[in-house]
């Protein structure tokens, strides 16, 4: 085991012992993406009632050169570039984005951040087939540890946050991500950050409830990764998966319940153990959905400007660029 899958497994340790001591009990999203979790996730992109990866492809794929030019804007004409991605997985979208920066035969780097070692490490090989003129600097990290890193980047940078993978933080949350992200950033780099936007309820709540069965799997395996890393005895069995979405605040929440009173016991942290009452839920999940003036108001408590914001023609996502 190297020395970061050591550090990811106390900190899951550490984060399971708080978690499950709060009321509710919760549980980071971040730990869904181990190896299965990841090609869970795969097979969910491509679901029908999973709209945000293909609108957000389409996005990409009608304007990525406009969103190419919005990013490098702030660079001077031929300087290097420095593309770094939070939550990279298998990078589907931004090859498309990476493909329109190199045609501009400005020197490129692209440095794709993601807690998963297997993740970064299949995006790694494809892209050597598929754009062996990009330079590539995967980081296996959490997002905390790559802010730490940008500040001593000299290269004028383009940070890209898709999938709108901002909404999995609280509204607190949010703004003091976005703070931390353009703190290390000089005026002449640039945001991109995906929100998914309110929509018909019946669609989000689908989005997450897909009739396959898929979601659900992706929720349960979870519980699989503390038996198999924490030596937990979890029974998948005695647990289902459940969404519910709130259209009054935007938030849409995963939740992993108790089918029954049991006892759960984690090796990893001497054998401790936690009780559930039948029914109780443990919250695993919440990603909040936007308005427009919403992505406007908290950019600007975070410091930060809209430059320019592209939307799919429903209006059911926007990628928005945002500089200091």
């Amino acid at each position: 085991m190297n020395e970061f899958a050591t550090d990811l497994t106390t900190d899951l340790a550490t984060d399971l012992a708080h978690g499950l001591s709060q009321t509710p009990k919760s549980l980071s999203s971040k730990y869904f993406y181990d190896a299965a979790g990841s090609r869970l996730f795969q097979l969910i992109m491509g679901l029908p009632e999973y709209y945000p990866t293909r609108t957000e492809l389409a996005i990409f794929t009608a304007q990525g050169a406009a969103i190419g030019a919005a990013l490098a804007a702030g660079a001077a004409p031929g300087a290097p570039l420095l593309v770094v991605e939070l939550g990279a997985g298998d990078g589907l979208k931004t090859k498309l984005l990476l493909r329109e920066l190199l045609a501009t035969a400005r020197p490129l780097t692209y440095e794709p951040v993601d807690i998963s070692p297997a993740a970064l490490a299949e995006l790694t090989a494809a892209l050597a087939q598929e754009l062996p003129a990009l330079r590539t600097e995967p980081l296996a990290a959490d997002y905390g540890a790559a802010l730490d890193l940008l500040a001593a980047r000299p290269e004028a940078k383009a940070v890209l946050f898709l999938g709108s993978n901002i909404g999995n933080f609280s509204p607190l949350e949010q703004a003091e991500f976005l703070r931390a992200l353009a703190a290390p950033l000089s005026p002449a780099d640039r945001l991109l950050v995906g929100f998914d936007l309110r929509k018909d309820p019946r669609r989000v709540q689908a989005a997450y409830d897909d009739d396959q069965g898929v979601t659900a799997a992706f929720n349960l395996n979870l519980l699989t990764r503390l038996n198999r890393e924490l030596g937990a005895d979890f029974d998948p069995e005695h647990w289902q998966h459940f969404p519910d979405y709130d259209p009054a605040t935007g938030a849409m929440r995963s939740w992993l319940v108790s089918r029954r009173a049991q006892t759960v016991r984690v090796a990893a942290l001497a054998g401790r153990a936690f009780e559930f009452s039948a029914w109780e839920a443990i919250q695993t999940e919440t990603s909040f959905k936007f308005s427009l003036p919403q992505i406007t108001e908290l950019a600007a408590a975070a410091g930060l400007r809209v430059v320019a914001t592209f939307q799919d023609e429903a209006g059911d996502f926007a990628d928005v660029v945002l500089a200091r």
